[in-house]
């Protein structure tokens, strides 16, 4: 299932991606998909669910126009396996990107629909941190989090829409999602700091 170790994946990813708030946002979602696999029972796939996350967004950066249509051709160039690039693709499903195009490669397995709620939701949390004098999501709490949520001028840039809809995918309520992602993010916080400090 899993062809490419989380080293290459890495190199990988900064083969594309140089700008430090796309690598940390990767990084970000690598761990929080790590968490999310242990918490759900998937926690011998914990580093697979990892890869995907760190591997999400490798053709952000450089093809914004093209996210998610790009990707699979970086990814095969690598040697990537064809699982990896459907659920890397898979997060993109709905939306219709700046080139026009509007990805149909639909989200199945459990990891998939995790990625699809939790990867907008993390850059909604990171930005409420950042307002915190401590800087961090590990002292807030999810009442703040919801109040930030329910402001609609407060990053703009991060879809409700595509976190509602994720949280459906899985059949949560958003408290849920909103709660273990910021969870998640709290316990994943440190690791990815140092990996950012390397």
């Amino acid at each position: 299932m899993n062809n490419i170790t989380r080293e290459e994946a890495l190199i990988l990813l900064k083969q594309y991606n140089k700008d430090p708030f796309h690598i940390r946002h990767a990084l970000t979602v690598e761990a929080i998909m790590k968490w999310f696999a242990n918490e759900l029972g998937y926690g011998d796939e914990a580093d697979y669910w990892g890869i995907v996350g760190l591997l999400h967004d490798i053709d952000f950066e450089q093809y914004p126009e093209e996210h998610c249509i790009k990707a699979p051709e970086l990814l095969r160039k690598a040697g990537v396996s064809e699982d990896i690039i459907h659920s890397v693709v898979s997060h993109g499903y709905g939306i219709t990107v700046g080139c026009g195009a509007t990805i149909d490669v639909a989200p199945e397995h459990e990891m998939e629909k995790v990625l699809f709620a939790a990867d907008e939701l993390t850059g909604l949390i990171w930005a409420a941190a950042l307002m915190r004098p401590s800087k961090s999501s590990k002292d807030m709490d999810l009442k703040s989090l919801k109040k930030k949520y329910k402001s609609k001028g407060f990053a703009a840039g991060c879809s409700r829409e595509i976190i509602e809809r994720g949280a459906n995918m899985l059949g949560w309520e958003l408290d849920k999602l909103l709660e273990m992602t910021l969870q998640a993010m709290a316990a994943s916080e440190d690791i990815v700091n140092q990996q950012m400090n390397v």
